[in-house]
């Protein structure tokens, strides 16, 4: 037993050989964190501010609206241009946006459409540095360790899910909103060092190919390469319908249970906890066969799992299903991702990914814009069971639709 322990924990934490890994990895951390922190005042702050919740709808909307229309532009650059360039632009662009609001804050004259508006900006800024990242993070490793580098990168997302509502929350109580935004502007320091320090092995073939172009050839791979068109619509009915309950959160504490912001925070860090053991889970695994069947078993899973929450009455029940609903969510994303990054070639990663990262993405504001209006129709718990439904289907529908020769390595199908 001792002796196998540390083979266990050096196989679910190799990828952290690779001293840029760690670098990225602390880096970007440190930067997640201070935006869970910001995400807590902001979600909590606009709903007591407008008491609709079609408004978090639409913030978390217009922060994903830039992703939707300029992410695709973003992969051709990414192909094309130094990706830690990108990167750190895209990280000044978000630190400007926290601090401005910080000072709206301290000065007492922040409206909601500041907020909305500066949502916006920050979703411009990460519509670039998006598919930047995602080009750039497998450069950091080898091929056979990919995967779990991408389940190590969910760790730190999903860490960051736990300890920054957590801050976010003594933050909020003990000094007000203003040190929320403040101390995410300082943390994307953390990121940019990081970016500085790295060695960025991509040399982008020079082209005198328009964009519009480059954009096309990243559509006809998409469409000629084994699986990966079902891997982008897959990715968009699952955001669509199963990663709109954290949103509403704030709703069902104050409709459902009647509490305050312990009660959100407490599910928020119930949340994360449990994406950190899917994610922890996913690493775990070397190599797999299976690997979509698997995905599509854990998103049934998920839907049913919404469901429940939606009807549950019952805090405690209530803190077990949303975690179980974190687990499910991060291995399924994990397992898709790592699906996606393995069918496309770096030479195409950068407009690749772009495109599965759009999909996967636009679902989240999108349902949740939907949702925002549903809920003051049916109530909260309908809609949000009823999307939990939506997800069985259409994954009941891809399972019996796959086959699991269609999500090959891109090795093997040039191969074949």
């Amino acid at each position: 037993m001792s002796s196998s322990s540390p083979k266990f924990f050096a196989r679910i934490f190799r990828a952290f050989r690779y001293r840029d890994f760690r670098l990225m990895w602390t880096g970007a951390c440190v930067s997640t964190i201070g935006t869970f922190v910001q995400q807590f005042a902001q979600s909590w702050l606009v709903y007591d501010l407008t008491k609709d919740a079609f408004y978090l709808g639409l913030d978390l909307f217009l922060g994903q609206l830039p992703i939707m229309l300029f992410s695709l532009f973003g992969g051709v650059f990414a192909d094309r241009m130094d990706r830690r360039k990108m990167l750190l632009t895209s990280q000044y662009i978000q630190m400007v946006c926290a601090f401005l609001l910080a000072i709206l804050f301290v000065t007492h004259v922040v409206k909601v459409w500041h907020i909305l508006a500066l949502s916006f900006f920050v979703g411009l800024g990460q519509s670039f540095g998006g598919p930047a990242y995602s080009a750039l993070l497998p450069t950091l490793v080898d091929p056979e360790d990919l995967s779990n580098a991408i389940a190590m990168n969910s760790i730190q997302f999903n860490l960051a899910r736990i300890v920054g509502p957590t801050l976010g929350g003594i933050a909020y109580t003990a000094f007000g909103a203003t040190w929320c935004f403040a101390l995410n502007g300082l943390s994307y320091i953390a990121v940019i060092i990081s970016l500085f320090m790295i060695h960025v092995k991509f040399v982008p073939a020079k082209t005198t190919e328009s964009v519009l172009n480059s954009m096309k050839e990243g559509i006809r791979f998409i469409r000629c390469r084994d699986g990966m068109s079902a891997l982008v619509i897959l990715a968009f009915c699952t955001t669509l319908f199963g990663f709109s309950l954290n949103a509403f959160l704030p709703v069902f504490v104050r409709t459902i249970f009647h509490r305050g912001p312990e009660t959100y925070t407490l599910l928020l860090v119930c949340s994360g906890a449990g994406s950190i053991v899917g994610a922890l889970s996913v690493a775990a695994v070397e190599k797999m066969k299976g690997q979509g069947r698997l995905t599509l078993i854990i998103l049934i899973l998920l839907g049913l799992i919404i469901s429940g929450f939606a009807v549950s009455r019952w805090l405690p029940l209530s803190c077990i299903l949303i975690f179980f609903s974190g687990m499910a969510i991060m291995a399924s994303a994990s397992f898709m991702l790592s699906l996606a990054q393995l069918i496309t070639t770096d030479a195409m990663r950068g407009r690749v990914m772009s495109v599965y990262n759009l999909a996967f993405r636009a679902g989240i504001p999108l349902g949740s814009l939907v949702l925002g209006k549903l809920i003051p129709m049916v109530g909260v718990s309908k809609a949000l069971s009823g999307a939990g439904l939506a997800l069985v289907a259409v994954s009941l529908y891809f399972l019996m639709l796959n086959r699991e020769s269609t999500f090959r390595p891109a090795r093997e199908q040039q191969e074949a």
